[in-house]
């Protein structure tokens, strides 16, 4: 399970790297320097992907988290949310970098989508919360 977590943690930061490149790029193309969510893309994705899952390896190796049923949900409510989040994140940051402005409906769209996100990680970290104390609790 160590590898996998590192393996996810790669990902991540393959992820967090093109996205800072992409937020750069995007915005001197279109000669863009006012605020937008497109610029803590890059921050996002580093610290609540691939920091998380370095520390998941460590406390794998120290609690065998894995042996946790709680774990498998765990992956798939936290990263699932994370990119529906980081989706979110995307869409009003490039809605904020266009000139055109966002209907109401729109708006409240992306709003909503990165909220469903953040409750979906949420609920993954109260998942692996509970599984740790399980597993501290009761070891091996």
């Amino acid at each position: 399970m160590i590898r996998k977590y590192v393996h996810f943690s790669i990902s991540y930061a393959i992820a967090a790297m093109a996205l800072g490149v992409f937020y750069r790029e995007y915005t001197k193309a279109l000669a863009f320097d006012g605020q937008t969510t497109l610029s803590v893309m890059h921050t996002h994705y580093f610290t609540l992907g691939m920091f998380v899952f370095l520390i998941l390896a460590l406390l794998e190796k120290s609690f065998a988290l894995s042996e946790q049923r709680l774990m498998k949900p765990f992956l798939w409510l936290y990263n699932i949310g994370l990119n529906i989040t980081g989706l979110g994140l995307f869409s009003r940051g490039l809605a904020q970098t266009d000139t055109a402005p966002l209907s109401r409906a729109l708006d409240a769209s992306i709003s909503g989508m990165s909220g469903i996100g953040h409750i979906l990680m949420g609920a993954g970290i109260l998942t692996m919360l509970v599984a740790l104390n399980r597993q501290a609790k009761n070891p091996g």
